[in-house]
């Protein structure tokens, strides 16, 4: 029998209505009543480690969640941990960066409906995070609507639809069918080492990370408030394959500017599938010309909080370069 562990941390799966809306009240051993059924499969120990809204869920919860799996892995088969679905990517991209060498399984999951309803998807999802963990689906993923997504790939694409996560740029790592749970290759596993190597904790991060999407006519003078206001790091979400104007309203320039003074700036797509180019056209080499770092096929959630982690390692800009040419934990094709 495998022991499990299950971190609440709120969201809606563990929501009741209020005169203010749905709120997370239901606590860590109310939830396990609701899949009773699974004790007699599993030895689950569950714990509530915070009940909140996700968008309330930020560093410092980051954080606490981090140390919580770090302190209970080697004592468990595997982690789940239920989050609300609004920021669960970028917890699980975050967790992703945070535990290094992760030798288990640590699935995140939640539901567009609360437990409590009798039409809600918080059940097959919790029970989907299971049968992650029967597989061995080693790092961080998340289990919803009957698939298994790479935890720094996830993005939320629907606010109310049960499919609300996808998989950006990389296949499903599991998905559930009629005859079971099918799992697919992944090759970031390290169980069949002879020796993993143990997990370690990598828990500092900055929080002096802006994110900024381009529109036509975008004001080359945002990026001077944004150092002013002591960001260290900007994500850029470039226009295609990787695009920003620099007639009349020149970003380029002000890109050039902003490094020169220290501000690390990665640029990506608003495009949510395929990689980003910036040697394709003139726009964008212009743009690596100033020093920028490409972000190639990550996902917005995974260039943030990967560049929130890596200024927390080091205020080296080679040595963050050199971080974001490193595929740590799936996050970009090389």
């Amino acid at each position: 029998m495998k022991k499990i562990l299950i971190l609440t941390t709120g969201g809606t799966i563990v929501s009741k209505a209020s005169e203010n809306g749905l709120q997370p009240k239901i606590t860590g051993s109310e939830l396990l009543d609701y899949i009773s059924s699974m004790t007699q499969k599993y030895d689950i120990t569950c714990k509530s480690i915070m009940n909140l809204d996700s968008s309330n869920i930020q560093v410092e919860e980051w954080k606490k969640i981090a140390h919580s799996i770090y302190e209970n892995i080697d004592d468990y088969d595997g982690i789940i941990v239920t989050h609300g679905t609004d920021t669960m990517a970028y917890t699980a991209s975050m967790l992703s960066f945070m535990l290094n060498n992760l030798n288990k399984p640590v699935v995140l999951t939640g539901s567009q409906m609360p437990i409590s309803n009798m039409l809600t998807d918080g059940k097959i999802n919790l029970y989907t995070a299971f049968a992650a963990i029967d597989c061995n689906i080693v790092g961080v993923s998340i289990a919803f609507n009957r698939k298994v997504i790479r935890g720094c790939r996830a993005v939320k694409v629907r606010t109310m639809g049960f499919e609300a996560f996808e998989s950006v740029n990389s296949p499903y790592l599991a998905q559930v069918y009629a005859v079971g749970i099918k799992k697919y290759g992944d090759e970031h596993e390290c169980v069949d080492q002879v020796e993993p190597r143990r997990t370690e904790l990598l828990d500092a991060v900055s929080t002096k990370v802006f994110l900024l999407k381009l529109i036509p006519n975008t004001n080359p003078e945002i990026f001077d408030m944004i150092q002013q206001m002591g960001y260290k790091g900007i994500v850029i979400e470039a226009f295609g394959s990787g695009g920003l104007h620099f007639e009349r309203r020149d970003l380029i320039e002000k890109i050039r500017q902003v490094t020169s003074n220290g501000m690390v700036v990665v640029a990506c797509s608003q495009c949510l599938y395929e990689t980003s180019d910036f040697t394709l056209y003139e726009v964008g080499r212009k743009l690596l010309e100033c020093g920028a770092i490409p972000g190639r096929d990550m996902t917005t959630e995974a260039a943030v909080t990967k560049l929130m982690w890596a200024l927390g390692q080091t205020n080296d800009v080679n040595e963050i370069r050199k971080i974001f040419a490193t595929d740590l934990a799936g996050e970009v094709c090389l």
